[in-house]
């Protein structure tokens, strides 16, 4: 019997690939001869590209860059057995390498992915995957675009120092120093959020607050990113402010489309066909997913929703295995075979990291058990 186990993370307590080696060892307590092939699928965001390794056999790679301050990091991205790169942005610039103290969207910068890319341009790839997701940044990718060699200047000439608040004083760009192999490369942005660059729904107001913003700093970084998209689509001719998913990463999903030439997709689906999903699930007997809380939300674009498309399409079984369930949990009925959330309904979460794991394999084993027997299954 073959089953595939394709989880994301389970924020706060499991990554993509904990959840996993979970559910793949539940499976194994109900069928110990099941063959287990372990898939996880992270969103784009922290944990994407060891996810990425962890299935495809690529070679994980180490590069020394810029944080989020400007201090030096080890960043990791992969290269693919095809020549494909896949980078983090999360690893150069992302949340979790600022202490609470230290996050502060008007200062900090993108200038590390800038330095993943080159440094995968440098490998030889020509085709690249950026996780969009996790950022501690607010620049529109500015910081980015410097690395590669892009300037961007105040009306006196002058070099804008790092951070989004210096792009209100944005006076025009220059691209003559761009890395010319960007021209050859094909660049994709993997997204599981459609904000647009600004507005209400922007980069600034909606996930400027958890990186350090109060309402007054998110206002003034709306501005910013309102003059930083009217001097790039004058200079660079990109219209980036209103384009879905433009505002991920802090507006770094509109830096890589007006500098790299870059189209943003939903995450779920780069990461799939990077892991080949669709071709594993030929001849599988059942499916396993899951996600720290199921509710209305996640039909909206997010892996778990992903899964059971295309799951149905192949016309494999699915168990939905939540931390918990929200409101609006119930649109995945008609998609899957059964829904055993760990906790229950309306719980927040998975209980503590240090035993999530075990409550999640005992509940896929007990899902499992009773779906080989033939027993009517749970349905939330």
């Amino acid at each position: 019997m073959r089953i595939i186990a394709a989880p994301q993370e389970y924020k706060g307590t499991l990554t993509a690939e904990e959840a996993a080696a979970a559910i793949a060892e539940g499976v194994r307590r109900a069928l110990p001869e099941a063959d287990v092939d372990e898939v996880p699928l992270p969103d784009g965001g922290p944990g994407t590209v060891r996810a990425i390794v962890s299935v495809t056999g690529g070679e994980l790679r180490t590069e020394r860059v810029q944080d989020p301050l400007g201090r030096p990091v080890d960043a990791a991205w992969v290269l693919l057995p095809d020549g494909t790169a896949v980078i983090e942005m999360a690893a150069a610039s992302g949340l979790v390498l600022l202490t609470e103290g230290e996050r502060d969207p008007r200062s900090t910068t993108t200038h590390g992915v800038g330095e993943l890319v080159r440094a995968a341009l440098d490998a030889g790839s020509r085709r690249l995957i950026v996780g969009l997701g996790g950022s501690a940044t607010n620049d529109g990718g500015a910081g980015m675009a410097a690395a590669l060699g892009a300037l961007l200047l105040d009306a006196a000439g002058n070099e804008l120092p790092p951070g989004g608040a210096a792009l209100a004083r944005l006076d025009r760009i220059g691209m003559s120093g761009l890395d010319p192999r960007l021209r050859e490369a094909g660049i994709t942005g993997a997204s599981d959020v459609t904000n647009p660059l600004c507005g209400p729904e922007g980069a600034s107001h909606v996930y400027g607050p958890q990186k350090g913003a109060s309402r007054e700093v998110a206002a003034e970084l709306d501005a910013a990113l309102e003059n930083y998209a009217r001097v790039v689509e004058r200079d660079l001719g990109a219209s980036v402010r209103d384009v879905p998913g433009a505002g991920a990463a802090g507006g770094l999903g509109a830096g890589i489309i007006a500098f790299l030439g870059a189209a943003i997709r939903p995450g779920f689906d780069v990461v799939a066909e990077t892991v080949g999903l669709r071709e594993r699930l030929a001849g599988a007997d059942l499916m396993v997913t899951g996600e720290g809380r199921l509710d209305g939300q996640t039909r909206y674009g997010k892996t778990v929703a992903g899964i059971a498309r295309i799951a149905s399409e192949a016309g494999v079984p699915l168990l939905v295995v939540p931390g918990a369930l929200g409101d609006g949990w119930e649109w995945v009925l008609p998609l899957a075979a059964a829904v055993e959330p760990v906790v229950g309904t309306h719980a927040i979460a998975l209980p503590s990291p240090s035993d999530a794991a075990e409550h999640l394999s005992e509940t896929v084993a007990r899902a499992v058990r009773r779906w080989n027997a033939g027993l009517p299954l749970h349905r939330g």
